[in-house]
């Protein structure tokens, strides 16, 4: 992904990014603390509404925009993991929503005085395979009444909305695995103790994830997004989006990493010499930039793809792939550069590998991405 798309965003981006520095992160990472702040800050800004159209308090951009965005925030060493769902998970409401839900949420999404954080999709008995969700509505009246369990669901706490999707039909029951699913758009702020239990996970990184336990939730049917049982088809279109965003925030990590370490390779002397001119430490960092700029080509083809309206489920998945792949490779280059001082908390480059390690697993994993690629573009059969 080029550094003149977007010259003027990714500058903004970069003034505001400075405010928030090391310091700031490595506080909040000791406590498992939210980045209020932080994201206070990019919503005054405006970045976190780049996709809602102008009519709702937006900006009206595109994904390209957003992909700028997200890859400099990373680039800079903060981290848009507290806030970057926003701008996917609302394109569920932007697609698929009706008027009346769009005018209702989108201008408090858009100022801040709403919170879309929350994508509840995953659950422990399923994972990957969405299909095998558990997690049922079922129609009372006016109401549907949710009973079920999610995990891995990132800023539930601090998310005053909710895009969820669940079953309203049994799997068994349905002609193909993926029917008989819905979305429900839930108001985290009514459900919370009233049907709905948030349990914190703690985990190697400050990613403010969660599990969540339904018990007879109440949620209106005026929040069912779309049709009955075409929930699927409408999640999937945020997923592309997930993908390519998270996709770009690793091209952003990569770039930091290299960043730091040809910095450093220059600067840090070791046996009366710069130890950049050695050929064990140039020769890593050089491959790393090469594969970052591999991978940002990939991004920003899917990402214009996206924009576009065509099908881009593949790109989507080969652009995570490719680009956690080589933030992934730079992150260990650049601790290696470092040697001990990689692993030191105020270099912030510890702190940035366990961050960047999570996109081997999430938001797909890689095998998961293989798996399409081996079935659905080279036609071999299915291995699950």
């Amino acid at each position: 992904m080029s550094d003149e798309t977007f010259p003027e965003i990714r500058d903004a981006v970069r003034r505001l990014c400075a405010d928030f520095p090391g310091s700031y992160w490595q506080a909040l990472d000791r406590d498992r603390t939210y980045p209020t702040e932080f994201v206070r800050a990019l919503t005054e800004a405006g970045f976190l509404s780049v996709l809602i159209p102008e009519e709702f308090g937006g900006s009206g951009l595109g994904l390209g925009a957003a992909t700028a965005i997200l890859e400099e925030i990373h680039r800079s060493g903060c981290n848009g993991g507290a806030c970057h769902a926003q701008m996917y998970t609302m394109g569920t409401l932007l697609k698929h929503g009706s008027v009346e839900q769009k005018a209702k949420y989108l201008p408090g999404v858009a100022d801040g005085s709403l919170r879309l954080q929350a994508f509840g999709v995953t659950e422990p008995t399923a994972g990957t395979d969405t299909t095998r969700i558990r997690t049922f509505a079922r129609r009372e009246g006016d109401h549907y009444v949710v009973s079920g369990q999610k995990i891995w669901i990132s800023r539930a706490e601090h998310s005053d909305l909710m895009v969820l999707l669940c079953r309203t039909t049994p799997r068994e029951e349905c002609a193909r695995s993926s029917d008989g699913m819905s979305v429900l758009l839930v108001d985290m702020r009514e459900a919370v103790g009233n049907g709905l239990t948030i349990r914190p996970i703690r985990t190697m990184l400050n990613h403010a994830t969660t599990e969540l336990f339904f018990d007879d939730l109440k949620v209106p049917v005026e929040n069912l997004i779309g049709e009955e049982g075409k929930g699927f088809r409408y999640i999937l279109s945020g997923m592309n989006a997930e993908r390519i965003l998270i996709a770009a925030e690793c091209i952003g990590d990569a770039k930091f990493f290299i960043d730091r370490a040809a910095a450093y390779a220059k600067e840090r002397s070791v046996f009366g010499r710069a130890i950049g001119s050695n050929q064990g430490i140039q020769f890593p960092i050089a491959r790393a930039y090469v594969q970052m700029n591999a991978a940002a080509l990939v991004v920003a083809d899917a990402a214009a793809k996206f924009e576009a309206g065509q099908p881009c489920g593949t790109e989507a998945n080969m652009a995570k792939m490719v680009a956690s792949e080589a933030s992934w490779f730079a992150a260990d280059m650049c601790i290696q550069t470092h040697g001990g001082f990689g692993f030191a908390e105020e270099y912030d480059i510890e702190r940035k590998f366990r961050e960047t390690r999570l996109y081997q697993v999430a938001p797909i994993s890689t095998n998961l991405i293989l798996s399409h690629v081996g079935t659905h573009v080279l036609g071999m059969p299915k291995s699950f």
